[in-house]
């Protein structure tokens, strides 16, 4: 934002002063303010190429603000609206608006396609989404109630509704040590044909420690006893948990997490990148695992396969984002320098 003074734009335009005041009060907004730098700059050079190359715009974006600049009236910078000056009206007949409002009042749990329906063998062509955006309407304007017995209905689903436990992860949620947040996550295995595996995975953010058990079934119960895995296998306590938004993650799961005092980050839909380490990691085990093993359809002999090939991946295997430590050699590092740290503290 320009606001320093000058020796010669007070000169050429009176009032600059005021205007440069008028900026740091917020009476214009900050690209107002950019656009009159625009005008002191060319005031200054006299040169309106010069001004473009040194803003980086345009000819035509400086020449249009130029013409539209008064320097009297700072507020001629600011955008102007770009709304229609000639908006699209309603055009539903109220013979029909009304209509719509009888055939609601008669059927009060009928949705809007149904009523549409009905419309139609009246004679009255009108689609599903115009029956649903007159209803919107009408109920705004008061005109449209819904009968009280419905509207209780409604109340008390939502109070029976229960809040989910799993919540968005707070912004600027700090990583600081093992466990303060695991992905989990579940890869879809097909050993032959008709065989599937719900291969679980778990990754932590910092140690890169995983944790992996193979089901028969993707549900919430298999998640649930996925959490009772890793608390066996996972060195260090677990935090926090984030999550995509799939059913296997809800229900028992949820109610695992809230026992065992687990934090559960649900991530927002279609963002598979905010799980991007569980998501490599099981590229990773697809590819150093089910490619290279004969997989047993067996799901206790499968599990013991992932038991050995999970303590591989953990204590022996080189990690590379690790400088090439194992997963377990980084936590113990890890922990000994936070003794150290917390020795010096005390």
């Amino acid at each position: 934002m320009y606001l320093q003074a000058t020796t010669t734009y007070g000169s050429i335009i009176p009032g600059s002063e005021y205007i440069r005041s008028l900026v740091r009060q917020g009476t214009i907004s900050r690209d107002a303010a950019r656009r009159r730098s625009w005008m002191d700059h060319y005031a200054r050079s006299g040169n309106a190429r010069r001004t473009c190359r040194y803003f980086g715009i345009s000819a035509q974006t400086f020449y249009r603000w130029k013409n539209r600049y008064d320097p009297y009236d700072p507020t001629t910078l600011e955008e102007e609206s770009r709304r229609p000056r000639r908006v699209r009206q309603c055009e539903t007949p109220v013979k029909v608006r009304e209509r719509i409002r009888e055939l609601r009042e008669e059927h009060p749990r009928w949705g809007r396609d149904k009523l549409a329906v009905l419309l139609r063998r009246e004679g009255l062509e009108i689609s599903g989404s115009t029956v649903g955006r007159e209803m919107k309407k009408l109920k705004a304007r008061g005109l449209l109630v819904e009968p009280e017995n419905v509207r209780q209905a409604k109340l008390a689903r939502k109070r029976r509704r229960k809040a989910r436990y799993a919540t968005k992860k707070p912004q600027g949620y700090k990583v600081e040590a093992p466990g303060d947040l695991v992905q989990v996550d579940t890869l879809q295995i097909r050993l032959i044909p008709k065989e599937e595996r719900f291969h679980f995975s778990a990754w932590d953010r910092l140690s890169k420690f995983n944790g992996m058990k193979a089901y028969r079934r993707q549900t919430s119960s298999a998640a649930a006893d996925f959490l009772h895995h890793l608390k066996t296998k996972f060195p260090f306590r677990i935090k926090a948990i984030q999550i995509d938004g799939g059913s296997e993650f809800m229900d028992q799961f949820e109610e695992a997490c809230r026992r065992e005092k687990v934090q559960l980050f649900l991530n927002p839909p279609h963002h598979p990148q905010l799980n991007g380490g569980v998501e490599r990691s099981n590229r990773t085990h697809r590819e150093e695992f089910y490619e290279v093993e004969d997989v047993s359809l067996d799901v206790g002999e499968h599990n013991a396969q992932l038991a050995k090939y999970e303590y591989l991946h953990n204590y022996i295997r080189p990690h590379r984002s690790l400088d090439m430590q194992t997963p377990y050699e980084y936590y113990v590092q890890w922990k000994q320098s936070h003794k150290t740290q917390v020795s010096r503290m005390s």
